[in-house]
């Protein structure tokens, strides 16, 4: 049995076979949006496109944040690559989230004085989703970067990639500039807003030294089929190294331990 559990980690290239399936769906979104940079020109068409394209690329930065988490990749190199991709979609190019999340937010996130998506503001009180979403975004990069001075090691990829990820970004509007803007530039704007608009819902209002009780569990099938489990957030904060598959089965280990009502069933929101 040992050596079997074993073989389901380890197929191929990838870590985990798990991964394989949103990984070619994420990759053909994007070579998708690449035939349609070099053919489409009609402006209401790349208008329309960006807008059905907001929830399914929002939806992309969920898995994003997994990888983050676990490299999906056994090579560095496939690794990299996938991040650029993804930075396209989500705007979080390679190891923001490694620092800002990983090694700052799962720290952190029972301490609202440190937390680098904190919902509380200094005097205690609680966030609007509009003021927590545009902080949160608009200050990633910089809490990341403040993150990654004490873990040298991860901050260097980041550094490393972030100025050439950008730049290719503004090759691609500067060649073809509608076409650039609404499939790559305006999506990573959106999708780094959308992330930290739908991170509201995760702790807000949960002040609490208690790990158990500091997150909301959203078990709506479509929601966690969608986002690769991330509606057992509990679980993910109690064994963040745990791949996004098997938490619901880390989830019943501690079901018991979470309130009734951090538990919730909607798709859209946690509330």
């Amino acid at each position: 049995m040992k050596n079997n559990s074993k073989a389901t980690k380890h197929t191929g290239i990838f870590k985990h076979k798990e991964d394989r399936w949103p990984v070619t769906i994420i990759l053909m979104l994007t070579l998708l949006d690449f035939v349609l940079y070099f053919t489409l020109e009609n402006t209401t068409l790349l208008i329309g496109y960006y807008l059905l394209m907001i929830i399914p690329k929002g939806v992309i930065c969920a898995w994003n944040h997994h990888h983050q988490h676990l490299f999906t990749f056994r090579s560095d190199a496939l690794n990299r690559g996938l991040e650029f991709f993804y930075a396209l979609h989500t705007g979080v190019t390679t190891n923001l989230w490694r620092l800002h999340h990983v090694l700052g937010h799962h720290v952190n996130f029972l301490d609202q004085e440190k937390d680098e998506s904190r919902w509380q503001r200094k005097d205690g009180s609680k966030m609007g989703v509009i003021g927590y979403t545009l902080e949160v975004a608009v200050t990633a990069y910089p809490r990341g970067y403040s993150v990654g001075k004490r873990f040298p090691k991860q901050l260097k990829p980041f550094m490393t990639y972030l100025a050439p990820t950008f730049l290719i970004v503004a090759l691609l509007v500067w060649f073809n500039p509608v076409a650039g803007f609404f499939l790559f530039a305006l999506p990573m704007i959106t999708s780094l807003l959308f992330t930290a608009y739908v991170t509201y819902d995760h702790h807000s209002g949960l002040s609490t030294e208690n790990e158990f009780e500091a997150s909301y569990n959203n078990l709506n099938r479509v929601f966690n089929f969608l986002t690769g489990n991330l509606g057992y957030h509990t679980a993910h904060h109690h064994r963040q190294g745990v791949h996004w598959s098997k938490l619901p089965a880390l989830h019943a280990t501690i079901a018991d331990k979470i309130p009734e009502h951090l538990y919730m069933r909607s798709l859209f929101s946690h509330r």
